[in-house]
């Protein structure tokens, strides 16, 4: 969601400079963003859990075993994507001469601001590869990052930064986590977990079939962070049920919950968002416009996905 809330002004401006919609842009960035927060373990709610609740999964691990078979997901939704929108991506020769005129260094307002967040945000990245060297975890790397650049930037940017924080949702997590919590303590999940297993019998590829696909389509119109928490636990007890390989039970919730926040509107913050900013600037993306061209790819993306988990981790 930060990385649209970045981009999406950027697109309008663009998009008026060459006289364009910004639509198919708005579409790509909203499609790109639920795709490639898919291959590493900060990039999506869903894989910031999965790391935080699976012990010996790494950094490393998810881009390891997600990065594959994203960059292919990438590559064949860029594909659709131009198909779908060649004829909208044309601009006159005059806007784009003009566009190229402008000068993005005029825009920084506060360079030193500029170069110190980028040295802790290298830092912050490189303690993300190297955290299980360090013997921490991902949660207080990023912590460790936000207080060095509060440290060297002042304390008047302490309370701006405060200020800024979700609270509300910050506390709807914790809600979230006690429920799971106590329909783990109360055998629920564990009731679930028992009739997922007697649905596949037990076997691991159609175990990870189901829950690819069942993430997918229940991400697809609800928000994935609730249902990855739910789902989390009930792995876990499939783990205590007979399953011995979790491994590829982990890559399938991740890949289902992430790529199928594509499917519709309502399925991942960023489609909201993105939705949000386009209908203020006059260009509403209306729940079924959106499902035209996220559905087909999220049922595209899980199609590779399914292959790619079969050849990898089933054969």
């Amino acid at each position: 969601m930060t990385t649209v809330l970045l981009m999406v002004p950027v697109t309008f401006s663009i998009s008026r400079e060459i006289d364009v919609s910004p639509i198919p842009f708005l579409m790509s960035e909203i499609l790109m963003s639920n795709i490639g927060g898919t291959a590493t373990m900060i990039g999506d709610p869903p894989n910031i859990m999965i790391g935080s609740s699976v012990k010996g999964l790494s950094f490393m691990d998810f881009i390891t075993n997600l990065s594959p078979v994203i960059l292919i997901v990438m590559v064949a939704v860029i594909a659709l994507l131009s198909l779908i929108y060649r004829k909208h991506l044309h601009a006159s020769p005059e806007a784009m001469k003009r566009l190229s005129g402008l000068n993005e260094w005029d825009e920084l307002t506060d360079t030193k601001l500029l170069a110190k967040s980028l040295s802790i945000l290298l830092l912050t990245i490189t303690g993300f590869f190297i955290h299980q060297m360090l013997g921490v975890g991902t949660a207080t790397v990023a912590l460790t990052g936000a207080f060095l650049l509060l440290l060297i930037t002042g304390e008047n940017y302490l309370e701006w930064a405060l200020s800024g924080i979700e609270w509300t949702t910050i506390f709807f997590f914790v809600g979230l986590f006690v429920l799971v919590s106590g329909l783990v303590e109360t055998g629920v999940i564990a009731k679930l977990a028992q009739l997922a297993l007697n649905l596949t019998g037990g076997d691991l590829a159609s175990t990870s079939f189901l829950v690819l696909w069942m993430s997918a389509l229940a991400s697809a119109f609800v928000d994935n962070i609730p249902f990855v928490a739910t789902m989390i636990p009930l792995i876990h007890d499939m783990g205590r049920m007979g399953i011995d390989n979790l491994e590829p039970l982990w890559w399938s919730l991740s890949l289902g919950a992430c790529l199928g926040g594509n499917g519709l509107l309502i399925g991942a913050s960023a489609n909201l968002v993105v939705a949000g900013l386009a209908g203020k600037e006059g260009y509403p993306i209306s729940f079924l416009k959106f499902m035209k061209v996220g559905l087909p790819m999220m049922i595209v993306s899980i199609i590779i996905s399914s292959v790619y988990i079969f050849l990898r981790y089933l054969v």
